[in-house]
């Protein structure tokens, strides 16, 4: 089997075995280390660890004092987590619709979106492409809104020249599957010293001091453990990152022509980390997505759909009161891209031969 992820954290058992010896496990030194490595990826003064990608967005979105009814502009084509977070932090979710180039957010939809309300704009680099930060910065500084990025899988990606999470305030995840893991983790990325406060405060329980609590917080601690394992990677970011672009190329040199597949494409003044490399199965393909994605499991190449439903389009948030009445219908890009979207395989363990036989398999199953 060629499997869609593989995680390999080897390199930090090391670090692992400092903190079982330390007998420290809960957040000290090693989450602090953590930090200062990610803040200089980022490029940022502040990189805040918390406990998942969640808890970076809901930490972020209460740090900017959201009040009921207040909103945030955001894509449809995105995971559960980045509505969970908006619902969660109390406001309300708009959607704008995305372009197929990045399958993120479009500044002109965007701004068709914003009303007297909206207090945040939350675009979604989704498969390690960043959105178009240069118009959304400007949309956002226009309407007085906050830009908040959620960069769960954009970690060391850029948008002219600036890495992704340093243009508005950045959040990301550390999921297992996720370019850098530490099996759970999250960050959030500013240059506001009072924001980055507020968030620190936040994920402590409300405490800056033992037992003084000044704000009703979470526990949204990272412990010294996953730090560990991630402090490794961010050492070798650049090294891994290189060969996901490596196979990103071959995968697109092999399957240029093959009948039906669109390709993604490297937008210019971006670097993609290629979290994910995912194609357009399009209308007229010998097979359609899903028959696909079950033709190749079946010849062993693993596959996966992000995301096949837009986010709002399932049971639990019809008629929720923070999420107003949307249809599918109202967002034609995403809607079409959740019909045809497929990841193939683009991690940096594929061997040449792995990537070869990727292509061929996927160039024979579709005609080519």
């Amino acid at each position: 089997m060629i499997p869609l992820t593989v995680v390999d954290v080897r390199d930090a058992e090391p670090l692992v075995a400092e903190v079982i010896r330390s007998g420290g496990l809960a957040q000290g030194p090693m989450v602090e280390r953590f930090e200062h490595a990610f803040a200089d990826v980022a490029g940022t003064r502040h990189a805040v660890a918390v406990s998942s990608g969640t808890a970076a967005l809901v930490a972020t979105l209460e740090a900017l004092d959201l009040r009921p009814g207040d909103e945030v502009v955001t894509s449809p084509f995105t995971f559960a987590a980045t509505l969970n977070a908006i619902l969660e932090a109390g406001a309300t979710a708009r959607f704008a619709d995305i372009t197929r180039a990045d399958f993120a957010l479009d500044a002109d939809a965007v701004a068709a979106a914003l009303g007297p309300r909206t207090k945040v704009l939350l675009p979604v680099h989704l498969y390690g492409q960043p959105a178009d930060l240069g118009k959304l910065t400007a949309l956002a500084a226009e309407s007085g809104a906050h830009l908040v990025e959620d960069a769960a899988q954009a970690v060391g990606a850029t948008f002219d020249g600036r890495p992704a999470g340093s243009h508005g305030v950045g959040c990301f995840s550390l999921y297992a599957t996720k370019n850098v893991t530490t099996a759970e983790g999250g960050v959030v990325t500013t240059d506001d010293d009072a924001l980055a406060g507020r968030v620190r405060l936040l994920r402590n329980q409300g405490m800056r001091a033992r037992y003084r609590y000044e704000v009703p917080g979470h526990n949204y601690r990272m412990s010294e453990l996953h730090a560990a394992v991630g402090i490794p990677q961010l050492r070798r970011l650049s090294e891994l990152t290189e060969a996901r672009r490596r196979n990103a190329r071959r995968l697109s040199e092999g399957l240029a022509g093959t009948p039906g597949l669109d390709l993604p494409a490297v937008l210019p003044g971006r670097e993609h980390v290629w979290h994910q490399y995912t194609v357009l199965i399009g209308p007229h393909a010998m097979l359609s997505r899903d028959e696909l994605a079950t033709a190749l499991a079946a010849r062993g190449i693993g596959t996966g759909v992000y995301y096949p439903r837009l986010v709002f389009d399932h049971d639990c948030y019809r008629g929720h009161p923070q999420v107003p009445d949307a249809s599918v219908e109202d967002f034609p890009v995403a809607a079409r891209m959740a019909e045809q979207v497929l990841s193939l395989p683009v991690h940096p363990s594929l061997s040449d031969a792995q990537v070869d036989t990727i292509v061929a398999t996927v160039r024979e199953e579709l005609g080519a």
